[in-house]
């Protein structure tokens, strides 16, 4: 069984969902937006999964303490763990690293990453070579905790992602669907209008989105794929 923490309703599992259906995977969806509590045993879980949210791993809240406990239980237990966006800024904090307001502002919409090479890139992203365009939403950054090993970076970000073990976190959103990308665009205003050099308007993040989604999941599908692999 896999449990999945979603923070806010528009920002599910997405492509991972259908790929766990696919692979018959069980799992558990935790509604943190609707109030349910972060659980705080392991039994049974093979899997945690952290996604987005517009909040901040700074933040005053309780549920935000529970889930960095629980990640630095997992970690020790060594169950692998899948962080996006927030998710990914949760398991860096839970792990050593920190979280702040990053330098270049907002990075929303569609920019490239790059391959950061090495033996931890040559495991993960052995299809992938090439500069790739995936999506961005967010305006705060994390640094590496210790013994996590770079594999993508971005220009206004060197921080996309990393992996420890059999832990990988991702900055950028490379589980969205075609849909999800309009609902942000329509609901997330307030951060389309700050602007910024890394801030797309709403026409550019909308525009061509379903050639744009397909070519970000033939990146992300075997990359989620190899993390599904270590699933016991």
């Amino acid at each position: 069984m896999i449990r999945v923490f979603r923070h806010i309703e528009c920002e599910g599992p997405g492509l991972l969902a259908d790929l766990l259906l696919q692979r018959q995977i069980d799992f558990e969806l935790i509604s943190i937006d609707e109030g349910q509590s972060v659980p705080g045993s392991l039994d049974g879980i093979s899997g945690l999964v952290f996604l987005g949210g517009p909040m901040s791993v700074n933040d005053p809240l309780a549920w935000v303490e529970d889930e960095l406990r629980l990640i630095r239980k997992a970690y020790a237990a060594d169950i692998p763990m899948l962080g996006f966006c927030l998710g990914s800024q949760l398991i860096s904090k839970a792990l050593g690293g920190t979280v702040v307001r990053g330098d270049a502002g907002q990075e929303i919409g569609w920019h490239d990453v790059q391959r950061v090479e090495g033996t931890a890139a040559a495991q993960w992203l052995n299809h992938y070579e090439k500069p790739v365009t995936l999506f961005h939403w967010h305006g705060e950054t994390f640094s590496l905790p210790p013994e996590a090993d770079l594999i993508l970076s971005s220009q206004a970000y060197p921080h996309q992602a990393y992996v420890m073990g059999k832990t990988v976190a991702l900055q950028c959103h490379v589980e969205v669907s075609a849909d999800m990308v309009r609902q942000w665009a329509s609901l997330y205003t307030a951060d389309l209008a700050q602007g910024g050099k890394w801030n797309q308007s709403a026409s550019e993040i909308t525009t061509d989105v379903e050639n744009k989604v397909t070519q970000l999941q033939q990146f992300a599908k075997p990359l989620l794929g190899n993390w599904l692999d270590g699933i016991n």
